[in-house]
C-alpha cells in the first residue's frame, strides 16, 4: 500500500517515512503544500498523512481541494493545533482523522491502519489468494498450506504486486517502480535477489511451484489451477 506524507519538518517526515516503510508500506514525502496537492492528484495513494501548517498551501486547503475534485482517499491530519475547534475544523474540511503533536508512531500507525480498514470494508479486498498461498493485507501475514511465511517489507510488497496480477508477466522495471517507487539502474540485480528470496520462502518446501521467471520478460505468479507457459 502506498502512503503520501506531506510534512515540511524534514526530521518528522523521515521519522514517519522510515516507520511506515518498516511496517511494509511504500511511503513518499513532499515538503510543501503545492507539491503535495499536485502529487496527491497525480498518483493513486491508499492514504495521505498531511501536516496542517505547510508552506505555499496549508493542509486544510489541500484537503478541501482534493475533496472538491472528488478524491475520497483517507486522510490523517497532523497538527500542533489541538483544541476542539481546530480538530473540528480539520474534520469539517474533509479530514478523516486528526492526530495532535507530539504523538507516538504506534498511534499514528494504528490510526492509519484503521482508516485503511474503514476504506476497504469488504473482506475480499483485504485478502489475496493464489492456490494455497494466502496474504492478509491488514495483518501483513502470508501463509502457504496454512504454514506461516516470514517476509521482509520489500518482499511482502513484491509478492503483493505479483498476487494482484496473478497469471500476468510483471517486468523488472514495473517491480522496481512499484516497490521502490523510483527508477533504479535497469542493470541492478536488486529485483533478482528479492525474487530469489521470495521463491525460497513460498516454493522451496512445497510440491507445486508458483513463482516463475519468464526469460527476457520478467516474472509471473501462476495459479496452479491454470496452465501458463513460462520458464523456472
Amino acid at each position: 500500500m502506498q502512503i503520501l506524507i506531506i510534512e515540511d519538518d524534514i526530521q518528522t517526515a523521515q521519522f514517519i517515512q522510515k516507520g511506515l516503510q518498516e511496517s511494509g508500506f511504500v511511503a513518499d514525502h513532499v515538503a510543501d503544500g503545492e507539491l503535495g496537492l499536485q502529487q496527491a492528484i497525480s498518483n493513486q495513494y491508499d492514504a495521505l498523512v498531511i501536516d496542517r501548517m505547510l508552506p505555499k498551501l496549508d493542509g486544510l486547503s489541500i484537503i478541501e481541494q482534493l475533496r472538491g475534485q472528488g478524491f475520497n482517499v483517507p486522510i490523517l491530519i497532523l497538527s500542533a493545533l489541538g483544541d476542539v475547534d481546530q480538530r473540528v475544523a480539520g474534520l469539517k474540511a474533509g479530514g478523516d482523522d486528526y492526530l495532535v503533536k507530539p504523538y507516538a508512531f504506534s498511534e499514528l500507525l494504528a490510526r492509519l491502519q484503521a482508516l485503511l480498514r474503514r476504506n476497504q470494508p469488504n473482506q475480499e479486498v483485504n485478502h489475496l489468494q493464489v492456490g494455497d498461498l494466502k496474504m492478509d493485507l491488514l495483518k501483513r501475514q502470508v501463509t502457504r498450506a496454512n504454514i506461516n511465511i516470514d517476509l521482509q517489507p520489500k518482499e511482502f510488497i513484491l509478492l503483493e504486486t505479483l498476487m494482484r496480477n496473478v497469471g500476468e508477466v510483471i517486468t523488472r522495471t514495473m517491480l522496481l517502480e512499484k516497490v521502490w517507487d523510483y527508477n533504479f539502474d535497469p542493470q541492478t540485480n536488486v529485483i533478482d535477489v528479492h525474487i530469489s528470496r521470495i521463491r525460497g520462502k513460498i516454493d522451496k518446501d512445497f510440491d507445486v511451484p508458483l513463482l516463475k521467471t519468464v526469460r527476457g520478460s520478467g516474472y509471473i505468479l501462476n495459479n496452479p489451477s491454470h496452465s501458463t507457459s513460462s520458464e523456472g
